[in-house]
């Protein structure tokens, strides 16, 4: 029996978590949306755990450039998930009334 290549089985899991990634976004409703994105950035964590593993199992120099890169990529996309959740959030803040002293200065 013949050995299957670490790089074929790198790209079916690449393959796959874009599928996965895909049906996981879109069909989300407009309306969850907010609620959900620090579930996406969950996803996102368990994402950059795979690609390290990924990182660190393959033997090829391309390979291991792929893991790194797929490594950042997921970091970028959980810094800006938790900035852009934490702005929607702050839309939904009271804003504070301005106090009757501070009205007539």
């Amino acid at each position: 029996m013949e050995a299957v290549s670490p790089t074929l089985i790198n790209l079916t899991i690449f393959v796959l978590a874009i599928y996965v990634g895909y049906h996981v976004v879109w069909t989300v409703t407009p309306a969850l949306h907010t609620p959900l994105m620090a579930v996406t950035n969950a996803i996102s964590a368990i994402v950059i755990v795979g690609a390290m593993l990924a990182a660190a199992l393959t033997q090829g120099g391309f390979a291991k450039f792929l893991g790194v890169a797929a490594v950042a990529l997921a970091a970028v996309n959980i810094f800006g998930g938790f900035l852009v959740t934490r702005r929607m959030l702050e839309m939904f803040k009271k804003k504070e009334k301005k106090s009757a002293s501070k009205a007539h200065e």
